[in-house]
């Protein structure tokens, strides 16, 4: 078997594996990036970028849709979907090609197979058996889980195959009502399918704060969206050219059910065992502050490890692993900090702590809550449905999580993400001054709302 030695060796090239990849050919580390799929890994080819792309889609028929109420007539829009999953090809396309020319640029040599470590530390792919001086990134993402008693296959899909469906599905039912399926259900009810959206627990987003949920919850009913929580699908079965279910007492059908409810990470192959890497009851890799595995020289990070499963947090945990490796030493993740990202309609942008996880956690909760009419741009921009909620801690004025739904909300959380970081609170963010007219400026109205002197309200 060939051999080749490396002073990093990352598997996978998604958003953590490529980012890390450069990082460590920056830091002037001979690297390697290994993948078994297409170049920028799932996120880029089949998850995140393809389902934005998507969503665009939607968004812009939405616009058509309303451009009465604004003197324009242009009459109700006419779905292309062939085009529509043409530009989404084309967004991917771009992307993917944009990464590969990134590695090239850095001298990192890509490398196509499945890759595994063995029992002697090295890595084995096509043939080969690669070395590593300093590290072994492992960054391979997750995989899709189904639900109890349900298999995937024929029209019982993942997200993944969700957004690459070659026609416009007339009646969709979509299990979960997390991220990934609310933004599944609210691109195709738009696009103008039939949609059944299903949540086992008691509201749709459920990880998110109470107060979103709800107005989630209206706009999507508005949509057209059939919404069902507190129920479970069971005895599904898939048929030529349809897919037949239970939820509750009631008997269900749809042309394609997707199983939206959580992903796995993808280790099976990868030789977790032989290398001596630990893995927890969860079935995640264990690590360290700076993703150091249990084995020497072998870290793990994104969907791999504990935390939000987020392309950004695979990034930045990229970066944090080849650091360490290069002998430098970055600061470890604070991962209440990440912000979250959901891009239904409405937009849902937040971070850090729900008001419910506050008041259990023993903090003195100050709530500054605020409609998105207290921002002038609003009602210019015709989106008035949404609010800005921030949680803080009286004592010391403290932002410990801010949670916001409506239009641009997934851009509006990192001013708050930012003003945490910097350790400012949200009294010193009630003074800073916000463009008018802006929808940033219910962002400032939900601080002074929070430190008691609420202008607009």
């Amino acid at each position: 078997m060939a051999t080749a030695t490396y002073d990093c060796i990352v598997i996978g090239s998604g958003p953590g594996g490529y980012v890390a990849a450069i990082r460590a050919a920056q830091l002037g580390l001979s690297t390697a990036c290994i993948e078994k799929g297409d170049v920028g890994g799932r996120c880029l080819n089949v998850a995140c970028i393809p389902a934005k792309a998507v969503l665009r889609s939607a968004d812009i028929v939405q616009e058509i849709r309303d451009a009465s109420e604004f003197g324009i007539g242009v009459g109700e829009p006419v779905v292309d979907f062939g085009r529509v999953m043409e530009r989404r090809g084309e967004v991917v396309s771009t992307l993917t090609g944009g990464v590969a020319s990134l590695l090239k640029k850095h001298k990192v040599d890509y490398i196509e197979g499945t890759a595994s470590l063995t029992k002697a530390g090295t890595v084995s792919v096509a043939g080969q058996e690669l070395e590593a001086g300093k590290a072994i990134l492992l960054a391979t993402g997750s995989v899709a889980r189904s639900i109890p008693g349900t298999e995937f296959g024929g029209r019982v899909i993942g997200t993944e195959e969700a957004w690459a469906l070659s026609e416009l599905p007339g009646r969709l039912a979509v299990v979960g009502a997390g991220a990934s399926g609310t933004e599944i259900a609210s691109a195709y009810v738009r696009l103008g399918a039939q949609v059944q959206l299903f949540e086992g627990l008691d509201r749709v987003l459920p990880s998110e704060d109470a107060d979103v949920s709800k107005v989630a919850a209206r706009a999507f009913k508005k949509q057209g969206i059939e919404v069902h929580t507190k129920t479970f699908v069971s005895s599904v079965e898939s048929h030529e050219d349809k897919v037949t279910f239970k939820y509750g007492d009631e008997q269900g059908e749809a042309d394609w059910l997707v199983i939206a409810t959580g992903r796995g990470p993808d280790v099976e192959g990868l030789g977790l065992e032989a290398a001596g890497v630990k893995v927890a009851d969860t079935g995640l890799i264990e690590v360290d502050g700076m993703l150091r595995t249990s084995a020497p020289r072998i870290y793990a990070i994104g969907d791999l490890v504990a935390g939000p499963a987020l392309a950004h947090k695979a990034s930045e945990e990229g970066v944090i692993a080849v650091e360490h490796a290069a002998g430098h030493d970055p600061r470890p993740l604070s991962y209440p900090d990440i912000p979250r990202a959901t891009f239904c309609l409405p937009n849902v942008g937040s971070f850090g702590l729900t008001e419910a996880q506050a008041k259990e956690a023993g903090y003195d909760v100050v709530i500054g809550k605020v409609p998105y009419g207290v921002a002038g741009a609003t009602t210019v921009y015709g989106d008035r449905t949404g609010i800005v909620k921030l949680v803080g801690d009286r004592k010391y004025g403290e932002i410990l999580g801010a949670h916001i739904v409506g239009s641009k909300a997934t851009d509006m959380i990192q001013e708050l993400v930012n003003a945490r970081l910097l350790e400012g609170g949200y009294p010193e963010l009630a003074t800073m001054i916000h463009g008018h007219p802006t929808f940033s400026e219910a962002v400032l109205e939900a601080a002074r709302a929070a430190d008691g002197w609420l202008i607009h309200g």
